[in-house]
């Protein structure tokens, strides 16, 4: 049987640690475990020496759980026998392969993602748990106790099935010795439902993700529901970051004044903190989710920081240059400045930029009540940058 380079990425209880132990039951190699959490080099040099031996005459297969925690040389240590084939890897992680592996041993690799469960695959397993226990006492769940068990796992299945063998041992035994397990012994079970973050891992950022772009997408029902994650998982700090950055970059111009409320809001949250922190967070997200939306603000910043990364932009103009020590004069700095508040409307029409880019627009306002005032301003008062083409 050929087998490839394999890598499992996906949550914890999804089944990746089954999956890699139904494999090598059905290849003819030496089989080897390892995880990353407490193995060491000299671990993977003793497994290197097999090579030679009988046992690894038909090469091995190498299960490496949580990969993610091998730092580069341990993974480099690898790389030579997996791209001979004396070594098969078959690799776990919950965190983002692609972040946490070497590039080298990666793209030697087919990664393959495991996803969250659906409560009707974990009520399938608990029900065949179930059936197990069976076996060996007089036990019944409740169809709620079931659900009950199913939907606080947060699609962990090993949870689930650690959560049923707590069932059996915490329900009360009748006279016959019958247990009988109720939807009280699962709430009892499950104090709180499972539930995955992690601030410095995939989860985190996934809900980030998620909760900027339902903001953005002005859907405050799931903008509310990412909200909950992150305060559940305590990150004050990149809600209040993230909700401050949104107020400008998807927001921005549509409604000038967010930034004001979101930033109040942002500094009750910290005077309160949590569990009261909560409730001007969620005003701030509500806010923002449900409010016109421009992101001329960060396109405009944007294109004007690359021109001056990645272009020769030139000098400034002369006449904009500082005029207040001895000498501007004779350099022609400041000379031919026109003040704009001496002229009628406090405008007059001058170069600012410098000559290389000074027909470039960054600026395009988006289609808001706010930017289509300021545009029919500067129309009307002849200002340069409204002439330009948009």
């Amino acid at each position: 049987m050929s087998l490839p380079n394999m890598i499992f990425y996906g949550p914890s209880g999804t089944g990746k640690t089954t999956v890699a132990n139904l494999i090598a039951k059905n290849i003819n190699k030496q089989l080897y475990k390892l995880n990353a959490t407490n193995a060491s080099v000299a671990d993977i040099k003793a497994i290197i020496a097999d090579l030679n031996g009988f046992q690894g005459q038909n090469g091995v297969v190498l299960y490496l759980d949580e990969i993610q925690n091998f730092n580069k040389k341990q993974q480099q240590s690898l790389l030579e026998y997996v791209e001979k084939g004396d070594i098969t890897l078959i690799a776990s992680t919950t965190e983002n392969p692609h972040f946490y592996i070497y590039n080298a041993l990666l793209s030697r690799c087919t990664v393959f993602e495991f996803h969250e469960l659906s409560q009707e695959d974990i009520k399938e397993a608990v029900h065949r748990a179930i059936g197990i226990l069976q076996e060996e006492m007089d036990i019944t769940f409740t169809e709620d106790a079931v659900s009950h068990i199913a939907a606080s796992s947060g699609g962990d299945c090993r949870k689930a099935l650690n959560t049923v063998e707590m069932c059996s041992m915490i329900a009360k035994v009748d006279e016959t010795g019958k247990i009988s397990v109720t939807l009280e012994d699962a709430e009892r079970a499950t104090s709180k439902k499972a539930f995955r973050y992690d601030k410095d891992g995939d989860s985190h950022y996934d809900i980030l993700s998620a909760f900027q772009k339902s903001i953005r997408g002005s859907d405050p029902d799931a903008a509310l529901h990412y909200l909950a994650r992150l305060i559940a998982g305590g990150d004050l700090i990149s809600i209040c970051r993230r909700i401050m950055v949104m107020a400008s970059e998807d927001v921005g111009l549509a409604y000038p004044q967010a930034i004001s409320i979101v930033k109040s809001c942002v500094d009750a949250a910290f005077q309160l903190g949590f569990p009261e922190a909560r409730i001007p967070l969620a005003q701030a997200v509500i806010l923002l989710a449900t409010a016109p939306k421009s992101n001329s603000v960060i396109m405009s910043i944007d294109a004007a920081l690359s021109d001056v990364e990645h272009t020769h932009t030139g000098d400034i103009p002369s006449h904009l240059k500082d005029g207040h020590y001895a000498g501007a004069k004779k350099l022609g700095h400041a000379q031919g400045y026109q003040y704009a508040h001496d002229f009628p409307n406090h405008y007059v029409e001058q170069q600012y930029l410098p000559d290389e880019i000074k027909d470039k627009a960054y600026y395009f306002p988006c289609d808001n009540k706010f930017e289509t005032e300021s545009l029919n301003y500067a129309k009307k008062i002849g200002a340069l940058w409204a002439k330009k083409k948009r």
